[in-house]
Formats: C-alpha cells, sequence, structure tokens
C-alpha cells in the first residue's frame, strides 16, 4: 500500500520554521492578529515568464500600521522588460543593492510568518510569490489572504439604480478614501496605500451587525 506513497520533500530549515507556525490556530477576534499587507513590483504580468523585482510589506496589529517594522527589498534582475521600467522605475543595473530571488523569499517568510495576507488584487501577487517558491522546490504560501478590491464591495450599500464595480484599482481607493499617491507604483508605497485603504475598509466594515473575520474570508 505504502509503494507509491511519495517521500518526503528536503525542504530547507527557514521554510519548516515557517510551515510550524501553523500548527496552531489562530484566534478569531480580529483585533488580536497580524496582518502584513504586501505589493509587488514585476517584470510583467506572466507568472511562468515574468519575475519579481521588488516586494514591499507592512505590518498591522490593533488597527495601527507599525510603521518601524516594515519590508522593502529588491530583487536581482535575471530578466529585463523595457517595456515596464515606466511603471516601476527599476531599472536593471540600478544603484539600489539587491539580493537572489531565493534570499529574497526567504527573508520574506521569516517576515510574514503565519500572519493574515492583505494585497490589492492579490492573486497577482500570490501567484507571482508562489511561482517564485515552487521554482525553488518550495510549496506555497499557507497564510490566509485577503484582496482589498474584493472586501471593498462589502462596503457598498447595493440598490437597482447603482451596481458595483466587477473590480475597483489601487487608485480609486486611493481617491474614495483621500489617501497620498505619492510613492505610487513603488512596492512599499502600494502596501502603505493598500494598508491605510484596508484600515478604513475594516472601519466601516465593523459598523455592519454580525461582522467578523470569516464574513471577508472568501
Amino acid at each position: 500500500m505504502g509503494l507509491f506513497k511519495k517521500a518526503p520533500k528536503n525542504l530547507p530549515e527557514y521554510w519548516l520554521k515557517y510551515e510550524s507556525l501553523f500548527k496552531n490556530s489562530q484566534s478569531k477576534n480580529i483585533d488580536d492578529l497580524i496582518f502584513v499587507v504586501l505589493d509587488t513590483e514585476t517584470t510583467g504580468f506572466s507568472f511562468e515568464d515574468d519575475r519579481v523585482l521588488s516586494i514591499g510589506a507592512v505590518k498591522i496589529k490593533k488597527e495601527t500600521i507599525s510603521v518601524q517594522d516594515v519590508f522593502d527589498i529588491y530583487l536581482e534582475q535575471e530578466k529585463f522588460n523595457k517595456d515596464t521600467v515606466h511603471v516601476h522605475g527599476l531599472l536593471k543595473n540600478g544603484q539600489r543593492e539587491c539580493i537572489s530571488e531565493v534570499l529574497a523569499l526567504e527573508k520574506f517568510l521569516d517576515y510574514v510568518g503565519n500572519a493574515i495576507i492583505v494585497a490589492h488584487h492579490a492573486g497577482f501577487d500570490m501567484g507571482m510569490l508562489n511561482t517564485a517558491l515552487i521554482r525553488h522546490g518550495l510549496p506555497k504560501l499557507k497564510n490566509t489572504v485577503l484582496d482589498t478590491s474584493v472586501i471593498y464591495k462589502k462596503t457598498l450599500i447595493k440598490s437597482y439604480l447603482v451596481q458595483p464595480k466587477p473590480s475597483y484599482t489601487l487608485d480609486e481607493l486611493a481617491e474614495k478614501f483621500s489617501i497620498s499617491k505619492k510613492d505610487r507604483h513603488t512596492a512599499l508605497g502600494d502596501a502603505y496605500i493598500t494598508a491605510v485603504a484596508f484600515l478604513k475598509i475594516i472601519s466601516r466594515l465593523k459598523e455592519k451587525k454580525n461582522f467578523s473575520l470569516k464574513s471577508i474570508i472568501r
């Protein structure tokens, strides 16, 4: 019966440390939880063909952004796409200190731990990060994920006259909540904008009856 059982992967110690954080269930009280709000800048939109250029993230606990504990790293560019430079401004031979993709992933796993990940259009950022992990023989991220573009729609009043759009951009949320877009299209800048928008969204949702973390997790 065990003849075809897959042998366990020889995973690195930093992954095992990260994975061990998920053995115990987390509190159901949203104020007890840590959220890591992240953004990635990439060479393009293909999970397989493009690469992550930078990762920015901030932590939130008890509705407070911890500006002293941010994550802001740049990756060595093994691939280069001149067509996207005008968006993120990251040149192949720029002056920023860059690290390898695998070291960036190790540092990110240490930073994120078992926190709930928040991102705008999270499917893209998670897809890029998970593809990078798989590329180095690692499993996908285990964290619960919230998408601000999805949960924002839960704050809107539905009526026959006004129908929510299928999706909202980060620029639209920034304008809706009067958030400065000074550092837009940098990973850390977009992570901070997303974090402020997330707090605004949660504040509105808490005004509704029967609000719970479960109600905003897909």
